[in-house]
């Protein structure tokens, strides 16, 4: 048995061994997409992360890649949850050579908000914040078929708009999703609108002038989370 093998064998035996049937009706009630869970919760999953970055740390990145793969390609919500914490750990090196495998995560692997977020907010923002270019690709998701890449055009910026940084995109990116009907893209959009607001709050309020008649309400809502009283009465004013 190779060591990948190993580690996969020991990482699903403690999900197993942990799994609460009543937690796992619990996630397939909570997410509006089908999803395959063990029925683990959170804590656990950062500890099993945990532990299988104690052992991948020193392996090549092949077997590395080939390990999350794995894991990704059993289609259990907890094994890619495991995924994302894990590759966290390695979010000072995430350069261009992972933004591209994020990126075919998203394709091959992604089918829920929590995977999307996963990757995204994590992961592809890790890649940006190394190598700001990278964000420039993500105007072409826009346009996918995938509803999730979509939404990952925009949470994959959430930590740029926290930081008051590569505001031009953020408003380039939300204007070419503001028309999407897709409600998981809607509150994509609308997350990063809000995070955007803190640091960037007349640039932000500029931007969305226009929009107000049209956007969705359901953008509107979820941008003016964190909003004076003043500008969310001016924003959701009918």
């Amino acid at each position: 048995m190779s060591r990948i093998e190993a580690l996969l064998k020991t990482t699903r035996a403690r999900l197993k061994a942990a799994a609460d049937p009543e937690f796992e009706a619990g996630l397939r009630w909570y997410f509006k997409e089908p999803v395959n869970p063990y029925g683990v919760r959170t804590p656990l999953l950062r500890e099993l992360a945990r532990l299988a970055y104690r052992e991948v740390k020193a392996w090549p990145l092949a077997e590395r890649d080939r390990f999350v793969t794995e894991l990704w390609k059993s289609g259990m919500l907890e094994e890619g949850n495991i995924v994302c914490h894990l590759y966290r750990r390695f979010a000072k090196s995430c350069g261009e050579r992972e933004f591209v495998m994020f990126e075919q995560w998203i394709n091959r692997y992604v089918r829920n908000w929590s995977h999307c977020d996963g990757v995204s907010t994590w992961l592809i923002a890790a890649s940006i914040q190394n190598r700001p270019g990278l964000a420039d690709r993500l105007a072409h998701w826009t346009k996918s078929k995938n509803r999730w890449k979509r939404r990952s055009a925009a949470v994959s910026l959430i930590q740029e708009a926290k930081r008051g940084g590569n505001t031009e995109t953020i408003f380039h990116i939300c204007g070419l999703l503001l028309d999407d009907r897709d409600d998981m893209v809607q509150k994509g959009v609308g997350w990063l609108l809000k995070e955007t607001y803190p640091k960037r709050p007349r640039e932000m309020l500029g931007f969305l002038d226009p929009w107000r008649p049209s956007a969705p309400r359901l953008v509107l809502r979820l941008a003016a989370e964190k909003m004076t009283e003043k500008d969310k009465r001016w924003l959701l004013k009918k």
